[in-house]
């Protein structure tokens, strides 16, 4: 397992972010979802965020990333479906004829944390601390 660390601790943050098109409109093909994982890319760095894994459906993306401690996620979050919901309206114009209105995603979203271990194993292991 590779840990992340910065000048004072060491880390594993692990996310998976679900976001969702609004209305669960069925705009993703490859090529949109090529362009969103870029603008992801491209965005995520300055929230010290990289990304794992990126998958799409015709109506929502599966993002795995891993992050810092310090990391705003509601800032990142805003930032990057601001910026990817401008970009992408603009490049691929036939988005919006499938929207109803200027918003391309969802205002809510899925964030899970994940990790190595089942949360049954870390509560055992928090349980037995001090025993022998």
């Amino acid at each position: 397992m590779d840990l992340d660390s910065n000048a004072h601790s060491v880390f594993l943050l692990c996310y998976h972010l679900v976001l969702v098109v609004k209305y669960r409109r069925q705009v993703f093909d490859e090529e949109i979802s090529n362009r969103a994982k870029e603008i992801f890319e491209y965005i995520a760095p300055n929230y010290h965020i990289t990304l794992q894994e990126w998958n799409h459906d015709k109506d929502h993306v599966h993002i795995l990333f891993r992050t810092h401690p310090n990391t705003e996620m509601s800032k990142f979050l805003n930032a990057y479906k601001s910026a990817s919901s401008r970009l992408l309206k603009k490049e691929f114009p036939q988005i919006r004829k499938k929207l109803w209105k200027e918003y391309f995603w969802s205002s809510s979203f899925c964030l899970l944390t994940t990790g190595g271990v089942p949360i049954d194993v870390i509560r055992k292991y928090i349980e037995n601390q001090g025993e022998k």
